[in-house]
């Protein structure tokens, strides 16, 4: 899937984590900010980078500013910003339905 515009998913709460994807020429270039980097942000990135792999994703520029969410509130922050990246707002394949 190409990322066709910049878009955001997510909010700065607790618990919760802020995307936003760009579109991009070279690859993913990933940007992971996090008040847990220490503990957790190799997952953080290994979970967005799975989650965009699924989605078909090749060329973006992601952000992620995580507030200590869990692994399937970061999928479905990042499946949100690409859906609505390709203007897409109806009969969504959330989650596991895509592979």
């Amino acid at each position: 899937m190409e990322i066709k515009k910049t878009a955001v998913a997510g909010t700065l709460e607790s618990s919760d984590a802020q995307v936003t994807v760009e579109p991009g020429s070279d690859g993913i270039e990933l940007l992971v900010e996090s008040s847990v980097i220490h503990q957790y942000g190799r997952r953080i990135r290994e979970v967005v980078l799975e989650t965009l792999e699924r989605l078909g994703v090749k060329n973006a520029r992601v952000a992620v500013l995580d507030k200590g969410a869990l692994d399937c509130t970061l999928k479905a922050r990042v499946e949100c910003a690409v859906y609505r990246s390709n203007g897409m707002n109806e009969n969504l394949p959330w989650g596991g339905v895509i592979r």
